[in-house]
């Protein structure tokens, strides 16, 4: 497991002892910000964000900059304002791409959890810990494997590392997993108990539920819709999921 801490956004003065809840909490896969016309267009990302308004939104294939490429993410907490934390799979002076963490609340720490599979495509998750007025929130974002048994590897080592009750958990993300009963949904199910899976793949047909929120302790989970306005529809080739979630 390879650990290291990205933080941006400064520090807000001190807040009163507020309790965190309710919050709303979205999932996207982006695409690269290359849309369903295969326009690249990191703004309608953006305006896609706004729409949604929520407080803590889980990104995958997020471009990071590198070389002469842009840096989708910086472009993204330009555009919101919110805390960021970047998750990277692949890093070289050229290129540089993986998960991020946009956050309304102070991400205060980050570990990067290698979920990479022999020589398939690299993976990770991006393990954030958030403050929501001085309440702790875990948050592990990923993006996770094609094929069966390179998600059923990845699955166990991620139970592993956050089977924890010291703080509420919400695991979310692209888990790729196109079978309502493949193996790799009913390890998570059994874990954080059964989720609604509204379609989200592609963004303008949506048939596959490819992208999931769990949380845990599972009655703070109040309602998951994904998010099909037109914009959204047009801006990624997934749509977004989107959880609220109260006390």
């Amino acid at each position: 497991m390879n650990f290291s801490t990205t933080m941006t956004g400064a520090m807000p003065a001190a807040m009163p002892d507020l309790n965190p809840w309710p919050l709303t909490i979205a999932t996207y896969n982006i695409h690269g910000a290359i849309g369903s016309d295969r326009r690249f267009a990191p703004d309608r990302v953006a305006g896609v964000l706004r729409e949604i308004d929520a407080d803590i939104i889980a990104l995958q294939e997020v471009p990071l900059g590198g070389g002469n490429l842009p840096d989708v993410l910086h472009i993204l907490q330009d555009a919101t304002g919110f805390f960021a934390a970047a998750g990277f799979t692949f890093s070289v002076s050229e290129r540089r791409y993986g998960n991020a963490v946009l956050s309304r609340y102070p991400i205060v720490a980050t570990r990067s959890v290698d979920l990479s599979y022999g020589r398939r495509e690299p993976r990770c998750a991006l393990d954030a810990d958030v403050s929501c007025h001085g309440h702790p929130l875990r948050v592990i974002a990923t993006h996770l494997g094609l094929r069966p048994a390179e998600r059923h590897d990845q699955i166990r080592r991620l139970l592993q590392v956050f089977d924890t009750d010291q703080m509420p958990v919400i695991l979310l993300g692209d888990v790729n997993e196109w079978f309502v009963w493949g193996r790799s949904l009913r390890w998570l199910v059994s874990h954080f108990e059964s989720v609604p899976a509204p379609a989200t793949f592609p963004s303008r047909w949506p048939i596959f539920a490819l992208d999931r929120i769990w949380i845990r302790p599972r009655h703070r989970l109040v309602h998951v819709e994904a998010h099909a306005t037109p914009l959204a529809r047009i801006a990624s080739d997934h749509l977004p999921l989107v959880a609220h979630i109260d006390g």
